[in-house]
């Protein structure tokens, strides 16, 4: 497969409807917000679902999650390691990097996707590989309510003095309603160097339109995250003349006149601003 020719921009625009999409450790697993008040997803909880979906597709992961995991590797060295072709180029300090990057690439889509950084605990060597997939942080469109319950446990975890009793407390935090906007770019130098092809971004395409498949917990119940629409611009050269930043701001979105509080994305007005002719595939699924 020849690698990708055409510089891709894409926006794809998701809801969230009483459900956690992205907790903040640090906040005692409460939506991430700015200091704005805007709800917030972080670039790399984006690519972890990315990557779910690719390997629901059948593609080879390299990252891939503990409870997710389909090859028997318990971490990304013994993946790695476990790698006959890359296991067989592995001389320590004089590894060839290039050759090593190259053997991971074809291996595993993530990494011509996202790139990968190979350095593992003793040794003497690390492999560097960008990839040309970038997706920057997805931000709400308006500031988003965050609701707070407290739950009990209904039965103990252990018997004995050291159990916890039934009646236990925890938290359980949700977003009521949120309209997020998550851009990215595919950079066909980038790709050139990993091998990301065509292909691969139909398979990226794929993966978008169908983000929160198989993505269910209890902090996002089924049908409470939602893909609304997917612009996908596919440039007719690798460096056209509009920037990504210009692209992405093509698609504007406001608040209706009459709506003062967003409760679904209808109350939203999405409009498309024409830029030199290009114009994007919209996938519209709601």
């Amino acid at each position: 497969m020849s690698s990708l020719q055409n510089k891709i921009d894409f926006t794809l625009i998701i809801t969230a409807t009483n459900a956690n999409p992205n907790g903040d450790p640090l906040d005692g697993n409460r939506p991430r917000t700015t200091f704005e008040g805007n709800g917030e997803i972080s670039d790399v909880c984006i690519k972890r679902k990315i990557r779910n979906r690719l390997q629901d597709m059948g593609y080879k992961i390299f990252v891939q999650s503990d409870e997710r995991c389909n090859d028997g590797y318990d971490s990304l060295r013994a993946r790695a390691e476990g790698n006959a072709a890359l296991k067989a180029i592995s001389k320590g300090k004089n590894t060839d990097r290039e050759k090593y990057a190259k053997i991971a690439c074809q291996e595993w889509i993530d990494v011509r996707s996202f790139g990968q950084v190979f350095a593992f605990k003793g040794d003497n060597v690390s492999v560097g590989v960008r990839g040309p997939v970038s997706i920057r942080q997805a931000i709400s469109i308006s500031p988003v309510d965050v609701v707070s319950m407290q739950i009990t446990k209904s039965v103990n975890s252990e018997g004995g003095k050291e159990g916890k009793a039934s009646d236990t407390m925890g938290m359980k935090h949700r977003v009521t309603f949120g309209a997020y906007v998550i851009n990215g770019s595919i950079n066909c130098q980038l790709a050139e160097k990993t091998g990301f092809s065509d292909e691969d971004a139909d398979a990226i395409k794929q993966a978008l339109l169908t983000l929160f498949e198989n993505d269910s917990s209890s902090a996002r119940p089924e049908g409470s995250m939602e893909v609304c629409r997917l612009y996908w611009w596919k440039h007719d050269c690798k460096t056209p003349k509009c920037s990504s930043a210009k692209v992405h701001r093509s698609v504007q979105i406001q608040l209706k006149e009459d709506v003062n509080k967003a409760n679904s994305i209808e109350d939203y007005d999405i409009d498309l601003i024409e830029l030199n002719g290009i114009k994007p595939e919209v996938y519209d699924l709601v």
